[in-house]
Order: C-alpha cells, then structure tokens, then sequence
C-alpha cells in the first residue's frame, strides 16, 4: 500500500486527535501517504478528503475532539451510497482505510470491508460499551471530567444539606455513571442495566439522611428507566430530609484535553492500526486487550455489546453504606 485514509465517526471522543496523529505518523514511518477524510461518512461520499502531513498532525495531540470533524450520513447505508464511497476511494487511490469510532463507526468499517476495501478500525467511545477491547479512546478523560463535576458539586452539596441528582452519558450503557459513582463516592447508582425503582432511590437517599450524613449523591446515566426530571419530582414529593437539586452534565463529558492515559492508548492502537493494514490485517478491530494491542474481527466487535461486570455493582452498593 502507497496511500490510506483516517476518518473518525460517529460522537466524537477526547483522544482521537491523538489517533489521528499516530495513524499519520506511523504511515509516514513505512513511507506511506495519509488521506484525512472530513465529516465521516458523509465527507466520504462527498470526496472530502486531503493529504495530511506532519505539519497538519504537528499540535493536536492534547486537543480534544478531532481535527477532521465528525457527521451522521444516512445515504452511506444504501447501495447506491455504497457505489458511491468506492468510486471517492478509487478517485483518491486509496488502497486501505482507519477508521477511528463507536459502534454505528465500526459498524460502516465492516460495511467497507464487506465491499472489498481494506479497512482496520479503532475503538473511541466515552461509553466504553465496545466488544473486545478492555478500554476505548475517550473513556478516561469523561471519567475524569465527571469525577471533577462531583468534587465540586459536592462541596456544595455539604454547604447547604442538599441531593444532588447527576445525570451523565449513557443511552445503552451505564459505565460512565457507575464508575463515576465508585469513584466519587456516590449513594446510589442508576443504570440501564440494574433496574432500581425511584422508591428505592427515595429510601437509600432518606436512609443516608437519617444516618445524619451532610449531602448525598446519585449518579443517574441518560439511559436511566425513568426521566432524571421525574425523579427529580418525585423524590421532592417524598420529603426525604435533603434538598434536591438535579444537574445534567450533558456534553461537557466529550469535550477537554485528553488524559495522558487516553494520548497513549490513542497512539498505541492508531500505530497498531497502521502496521496490521500495512501487513494484511482486514475487517478488524485494534483492541485493548491487558497490556496488548490485538486484533479482533468486526463482525464479532459490531454484533456483541461489552456488558458490565456485576462486580462493580457490588462494589457500588457496599462503598456507598
């Protein structure tokens, strides 16, 4: 191969900068160009793609969300978006391509790969909810970004004998709110996953109260089966000691210079990314997996959700007495 393509795709996630910068850098190394294609799907379908060289990778290692942008495109899931897409790549000479993304990204990788290009792509979700690999790109900078919000939300919380109800990122998956509850000390926890009722959120929350505790936090994921504004009323119409007060984080969690922990995992699955395309690796993942970087196949990587293990449930419940 002479010539590849990186895009990233779908929410964007802080370290894909970084990713971006490792596949260029690492393409450079074997004396191969590298194409950036703008907005995804929709600026592959549009031919919009450009050579990056060092210059345009130089400074964007600590910056968050991605040079390159990031859009949703309807038309590439069709046949005749599919025609489409191989007659930019053959415009451009592109003989393989990164993709850098979620799971809706990996599953468009395996669409490319299922069209013949060769196509390797890279984990990068805040969700963390990507099979196959123990952590994707942009976990551990929202983590850190949640963590940061309860600090100081708790400060405040103790100030004036409140409940602070945060919301955080997590349609599907409650990671974010789980961890950032193990984490941050919270009371309780609220995820797709592990069905707590608002009466139970009530009596854990009056429970803490009762025990003369000076604030109180539940972490609440966007997935939650309930609105965060219902519960919010609810618990209010309950009188159960403390005020309530409801903050949602919303997108300030994908947003921020990556951790040192996500420029590295960026730039060791990026680099991976490029020697396996280099060296025949097709239709796969670079994942995460221990120490190492292996590859995996996207069929498998695109069909499985990573699911949480029921330890860290446990260990929610038992930290929060």
């Amino acid at each position: 191969m002479k010539r590849i393509a990186v895009m990233t795709s779908g929410g964007d996630a802080p370290g894909m900068n970084a990713a971006i910068r490792a596949v260029v850098r690492a393409g450079m190394d074997r004396n191969v160009e590298v194409y950036g294609i703008r907005q995804a799907y929709a600026g592959l379908l549009a031919g919009d793609m450009e050579l990056l060289t060092s210059r345009e990778v130089s400074g964007i290692l600590q910056r968050g969300g991605t040079i390159l942008q990031t859009a949703r495109n309807e038309e590439f899931k069709t046949p005749q978006g599919h025609k489409k897409a191989l007659r930019r790549l053959n415009e451009h000479g592109i003989e393989g391509v990164v993709v850098v993304g979620g799971d809706g990204s990996l599953r468009g990788a395996l669409q490319l790969h299922k069209l013949g290009v060769p196509v390797v792509g890279v984990p990068a979700s805040i969700d963390n909810d990507i099979w196959g690999t123990d952590m994707s790109i942009g976990v551990d900078t929202a983590l850190n970004t949640i963590l940061d919000a309860i600090d100081r939300l708790r400060d405040t919380a103790t100030s004036h004998n409140r409940a602070f109800l945060i919301e955080v990122m997590g349609r599907d998956c409650g990671y974010l709110a789980l961890m950032g509850g193990i984490l941050g000390g919270a009371e309780i926890v609220i995820t797709p996953e592990n069905g707590i009722t608002m009466e139970e959120i009530a009596a854990s929350l009056e429970d803490s109260y009762v025990r003369g505790k000076t604030h109180a936090i539940a972490m609440i994921a966007e997935g939650a089966p309930y609105p965060v504004t219902d519960l919010a009323k609810f618990l209010e119409q309950k009188h159960i000691g403390f005020e309530i007060r409801l903050t949602i984080l919303g997108h300030t969690q994908r947003g921020g210079s990556p951790t040192a922990f996500d420029r590295l995992l960026a730039t060791r699955l990026g680099v991976h990314a490029v020697n396996g395309l280099l060296e025949g690796e097709n239709g796969s993942m670079v994942a995460q997996v221990g120490r190492e970087q292996k590859f995996l196949p996207l069929v498998d990587c695109t069909s499985k959700t990573r699911a949480i293990s029921t330890q860290y449930f446990e260990l929610a419940k038992m930290l929060s007495r």
